[in-house]
């Protein structure tokens, strides 16, 4: 292994929901109106929190019992569904669809773009995200706004991160050897991942958080996308 983690990465492969994407500034708010006409004792923020952490386990639930790949929004909502119950929150399932519209507007972290664009200099662009390719395709033209390289869902391999599956078919779509890509995220988990397979890794700790008590680590920390391009010189 190279001493240098960077000495042969030319292609940063990132995360997108969460980590290019702002989520909780773009859902809190809806929430928030959705709350107003359905009276419950958790806040706003509150509700975002559990719904987040249900999703997790919804797409390791999805993994797990290898009944079939479910999709990135279709556990989102799952998740929404399962949180608005146990907080025992009353909603119609037409509610439900109607308010999942909003995962369509999105809206991207600006230090994401800035670092994008930078970056876009001096390495091949990849997304690399749970949701559904032709979502993703969406969120990239009219959200994100930034040309990647290459849109990589899930999908392809039929599991959410952070299953092998997801980074090992990753390079063959890519034709990459693991050592060529760096994995850019503000989820620990997906750096374990990423790391496990081979890949350099950066984590952007958006959320103050600790990395896993994994022997894969990342080879960078950052707090943000314009400390990430200063770093790799974009």
């Amino acid at each position: 292994m190279a001493s240098d983690p960077l000495r042969y990465v030319d292609t940063l492969a990132f995360d997108i929901f969460g980590t290019v994407l702002d989520l909780s500034g773009s859902l809190i708010p809806p929430i928030d109106e959705f709350l107003t006409s359905h009276p419950a004792a958790v806040s706003s923020k509150e509700l975002w929190s559990q719904w987040r952490a249900r999703q997790r386990i919804e797409q390791y639930q999805d993994n797990l019992l290898l009944l079939g790949h479910s999709g990135y929004l279709e556990t989102c909502r799952r998740a929404l569904v399962y949180t608005l119950k146990a907080n025992k929150v009353d909603f119609e399932d037409l509610e439900v669809a109607n308010f999942m519209n909003v995962y369509k507007d999105l809206r991207p972290y600006k230090d994401a773009i800035e670092g994008l664009v930078r970056l876009r200099e001096k390495f091949d662009l990849v997304a690399l995200s749970n949701g559904e390719k032709s979502y993703l395709e969406h969120l990239v033209a009219n959200n994100i706004k930034v040309d990647f390289d290459a849109i990589i869902s899930v999908e392809e391999a039929g599991f959410f991160k952070p299953h092998p599956s997801v980074y090992r078919t990753s390079l063959q779509l890519l034709s990459k050897e693991p050592g060529q890509v760096m994995m850019v995220a503000a989820h620990s988990f997906d750096i374990v991942g990423a790391r496990a397979c081979g890949y350099r890794g950066v984590y952007v700790n958006r959320y103050g958080l600790p990395t896993e008590e994994s022997p894969y680590q990342p080879d960078f920390e950052v707090g943000d996308f314009v400390e990430l391009a200063n770093m790799l010189g974009g």
